[in-house]
């Protein structure tokens, strides 16, 4: 049986490896993953905001920040973890190079995992600026905001790789971001509260990772006490968790066997 358990000095080199390759690409990526979700602060902050005024006792731009924050994180380490992934993976053969290292299957898809969520971090961070800038941010706990981040970068990255391991092409990715990433980004309390849903709706939403991700961000960005964080810090993991352990499985037999 084939060892699942990363070695995290190898997986380092893994991050390390497309981190270099990353900043020659640094401006326009930036620009591209952060360019969106700004506009949907200042575009949606203050224009709906005008209108809203408060929603659960905030100010609809810190009600939004904090949602666009979490819906950020998740579409910026799933498509990596998709798009990028499958590209080294298949068109450039990098992992075959890779693998010819003394690196193994685990110790790659640990270094894409890491990478991923170091991504969100990169783009989450910048948007947590704006969004202090803009007033949004309301509470000294908002420095807690980076590791959330990461942890959400995790998770959505290990639910990905499932999907590039199956993938054949990268229009593949489209029944994931459509049947699911959409859904979630509609759905999960990023522009609305999850409690105006009808109560079924509700609770098939909180199966979504990122409505976990945005109740864990909401009280950091506005100031307003954290509850049940215990759950939403596991629902993260377990995600994150699962999805390495099954993508490494179906990635090694695909490239191994």
């Amino acid at each position: 049986m084939h060892a699942t358990l990363p070695r995290w000095r190898s997986a380092l080199q893994v991050w390390r490896r497309n981190s270099l390759v990353w900043r020659r690409l640094m401006g326009p990526s930036l620009f591209i993953n952060f360019g969106e979700p700004f506009l949907y602060m200042l575009g949606l902050g203050y224009g709906l905001g005008f209108f809203i005024g408060n929603s659960m006792d905030m100010p609809y731009l810190t009600f939004l920040a904090s949602g666009i924050l979490a819906s950020a994180a998740m579409n910026i380490a799933s498509f990596e973890a998709m798009y990028s992934v499958y590209t080294r993976m298949v068109p450039q053969r990098t992992y075959d190079a890779i693998l010819a290292a003394p690196i193994e299957i685990q110790d790659i898809l640990a270094g894409e995992l890491l990478w991923c969520a170091t991504k969100s971090v990169i783009n989450g961070t910048a948007i947590l600026i704006v969004a202090s800038l803009l007033g949004a941010v309301h509470d000294w706990r908002a420095v807690f905001v980076i590791p959330v981040i990461f942890l959400i970068g995790l998770c959505f990255a290990g639910t990905a790789l499932v999907m590039t391991a199956k993938a054949q092409g990268y229009d593949f990715f489209n029944y994931y971001v459509t049947l699911l990433i959409t859904p979630m980004f509609v759905l999960s309390g990023v522009f609305y509260p999850v409690s105006s849903l009808p109560h079924w709706l509700q609770t098939v939403v909180q199966i979504l990772p990122l409505a976990h991700a945005v109740d864990l961000l909401r009280p950091l960005v506005s100031g307003r006490p954290l509850s049940n964080a215990g759950l939403h810090l596991a629902v993260l993991v377990t995600y994150a968790t699962v999805g390495y352990f099954i993508a490494a499985h179906l990635i090694r037999k695909r490239l191994l066997v």
